[in-house]
């Protein structure tokens, strides 16, 4: 991964790696505009409890697994990871979505593409419950800086969880550019009704 981040054009700069994804909490990797996590780090059996962690904390994950799974792809974007990439897929999509991620903008590789059409529920994101409480909190709020203290998360941590529900959204083609998009996304898929807002 390291040659494949050093040989893109413009290169993108590994800042931290490591046996354990307490490096992207520590140190430099605290700093990481994009966390890149396999789900067989660390801990036995905690690969899913990682990604929660690090979701929790507002960092923007990439999941890269051996598993072509569907339902393991799904269960990671409910967690809140950016995105779902199998090691077959390689360098070409994990340098895409590694700049659609620091860029804040959708990236759908072929894996979470066929993740995707198996769910049940299509066009409607699977929103992590933490993506959930920052978008209902957002619509009750007169600004982020009061979901902030709301809710004891950063502004930049607010605005973090408030990116991936719009690329969540852009990436089952039903972009939410705006605010009132975004509400009115909410209201059709049950996350928010007019009496809450």
């Amino acid at each position: 991964m390291r040659t494949w981040y050093a040989d893109a054009a413009p290169p993108i700069a590994v800042i931290a790696a490591g046996p354990d994804p307490s490096v992207a909490t520590e140190g430099p990797g605290a700093d990481a505009d994009v966390v890149v996590l396999d789900l067989c780090l660390g801990r036995a059996g905690s690969g899913t409890g990682n990604l929660r962690e690090l979701v929790d904390l507002g960092r923007t994950v990439i999941v890269y697994s051996m598993s072509e799974d569907a339902g393991m792809a799904l269960n990671c974007l409910n967690l809140g990871a950016f995105c779902y990439l199998t090691k077959a897929e390689g360098e070409r999509h994990l340098v895409a979505a590694t700049r659609a991620a620091a860029a804040g903008r959708p990236y759908t590789p072929p894996t979470m593409a066929g993740a995707f059409s198996s769910d049940r529920d299509t066009g409607r994101p699977l929103l992590a419950p933490r993506e959930s409480e920052v978008l209902v909190e957002w619509f009750q709020c007169e600004s982020k800086s009061m979901v902030a203290a709301r809710l004891g998360l950063s502004v930049k941590t607010v605005n973090t969880y408030l990116d991936r529900v719009r690329i969540k959204y852009a990436n089952v083609g039903r972009p939410a550019v705006t605010k009132a998009h975004l509400v009115a996304r909410a209201i059709q898929d049950g996350l928010v009704s007019l009496d809450e807002l």
